[in-house]
């Protein structure tokens, strides 16, 4: 509405100098005037408006467009006489014609004004386009990277099951169960962001299944703060660093492995660590593999907050691994 207004009164303070410098008017009467002939053109603008909607840039462009703008033009500056008029018989209580300089060179400064309104209108119009045409380029993205993480939490998860089956029956029925609940919330799951309370709620069934298979070689410290649990984040973010912590954290040990999960709100950021003490992973490995849920983990994070988010990967002192997450709120997240 701001730039709409400034806009207005900008061609206001136009029309004010050019009848001042070119007519000798008066400010004060030619502020007056002016300022009668923005109202007018201002209510005449909104069914100019209303057709630039209806009758939008054609691609490919045709011949006919121009025809249609023209007598557009034609009917916006009739219009614009006719209020002009109207408003001037109200203020003096009396019908009359305002012809200024002239009708001809009056109806063709209409027609200036509705090209001037067209082509801001068709202008929005590009951008709106633009707009939607990015947001749906960016939800076809997020919704292809999301139907991937899905075959990959899959995965591994069946693998689990399927390694207890010969050892322990009664365990592999156990993590299947605990597998359908959290495949569950893997289908249902709609939302690119979430609460961390829900993400968490999701992370502790794929915890609960992989303890079957690990048991005590899997250690688990939690510290999630009570006003990082409304934060928003991706939806399985943080399933995709603790999978990650997990899997190649503890995996490949025999001994204890333990996995530090933290949450916590600094400012208007939210952040997430999740820690293993491992056997760690060489930087320059880091840099160079792309590992399926991480690779994706990122992408998504760049579509969805640009610069206002960061994942950052690295070994411990001695042995581990570490994964920093980074997330600005919005004001009211």
């Amino acid at each position: 509405m701001i730039p709409l207004v400034a806009a207005w009164a900008a061609l206001w303070g136009l029309f004010t100098m050019l009848m001042v410098t070119t007519h000798g008017t008066p400010v004060a009467s030619a502020a007056v005037t002016s300022f009668q002939m923005m109202v007018a053109a201002s209510i005449a603008a909104v069914p100019a408006y209303r057709f630039t909607q209806w009758r939008p840039l054609p691609h490919p462009f045709r011949v006919t467009f121009i025809f249609e703008q023209l007598a557009a033009a034609a009917v916006f500056s009739v219009s614009w006489f006719l209020l002009i008029s109207g408003l001037q018989s109200l203020v003096l209580g009396h019908r009359v014609l305002v012809l200024g300089p002239g009708l001809a060179p009056f109806l063709a400064t209409g027609m200036w004004l509705y090209f001037a309104v067209a082509g801001v209108a068709y202008s929005l119009h590009a951008q709106r386009r633009a707009a939607e045409l990015q947001a749906n380029a960016a939800r076809t993205q997020l919704a292809a990277l999301r139907a991937q993480l899905h075959p990959h939490f899959l995965f591994n998860a069946l693998h689990t099951v399927v390694q207890l089956v010969p050892t322990d029956p009664k365990a592999a029925q156990h993590a299947a169960e605990q597998l359908a609940e959290a495949l569950r919330t893997t289908l249902d799951e709609q939302r690119d962001t979430l609460p961390l309370a829900d993400e968490w709620a999701f992370v502790e069934r794929y915890l609960a299944l992989e303890t079957i298979r690990f048991g005590d070689r899997l250690v688990l410290q939690v510290d999630i703060e009570p006003d990082a649990r409304e934060a928003m984040l991706p939806s399985f973010a943080l399933q995709t660093l603790v999978e990650n912590a997990v899997r190649h954290g503890a995996g490949p040990r025999p001994e204890a492995t333990r996995v530090g999960i933290r949450a916590w709100r600094e400012g208007r950021n939210l952040k997430v660590t999740v820690v293993d003490d491992g056997g760690g992973a060489s930087i320059e490995s880091l840099r160079a593999a792309r590992t399926g849920g991480i690779d994706r983990l990122r992408e998504r994070m760049r579509t969805l907050y640009g610069d206002s988010a960061r994942l950052e990967l690295g070994n411990l002192p001695g042995s581990g691994f570490t994964a920093a997450l980074t997330i600005a709120q919005d004001d009211d997240g």
